[in-house]
Formats: C-alpha cells, structure tokens, sequence
C-alpha cells in the first residue's frame, strides 16, 4: 500500500525534527510515537515496508538503527491502535444488555 500524503508529510515531520539522525533521543521517540498515534486516530494506515523504504532513500538517514527504530515505533502503534478498535468493538457487540 502506498504511503499517502498525509503520511508523507509526518514522515518529513520527523525528519526535520530529529536534530541527530544517528540515535534517537528519548523525547524523539515520545514525539514519534504521537505522530504515529494522531495518524491512526485519524485512520490513516501505512505499510511499515514502505516507511523504511522512505527513510532509506529520503536521504538524510544515513544509519540504519534509527530508522529501524522508527519502523518498529510505526508498527506498534499500529498494531496498538487496531487491537484497542477490535476489543472496544467486541466490548459494543457482545453487550447482554438484552438488545
């Protein structure tokens, strides 16, 4: 799946807010995890294959670690954020309020 626009421009979010792109400062990671987290609340998906393959050829990523981190973040978030909308669906379904 393509990364859309939205996508696009909080990736050049990132890029431009990590001061050094060779590790990842704990308030980096605080901050990319909110990014990754307003895009899935606004169901905004991505394809984490397709984040790495950005970071790579964006050009200003030169190690790898950061990147993977980055990738990782994006996928746990995800996930994160589809499990909590699967449960709080069963939760509204498999109500035995009688209706």
């Amino acid at each position: 799946m393509p990364l859309t626009n939205d996508v696009i421009i909080k990736l050049n979010e990132i890029t431009t807010m990590v001061e050094d792109k060779s590790k990842l400062s704990e308030s980096d990671i605080d901050e990319i995890k909110s990014i990754f987290k307003k895009l899935v609340e606004n169901n905004e998906r991505f394809d984490s294959d397709e984040i790495e393959f950005w970071f790579e050829n964006e050009g200003s990523w030169k190690i790898k670690e950061p990147r993977v981190r980055i990738v990782n973040l994006a996928n746990y978030i995800q996930d994160k954020h589809q499990q909590t909308a699967h449960l709080r669906m069963l939760s509204d379904d498999d109500c035995s309020c009688g209706h």
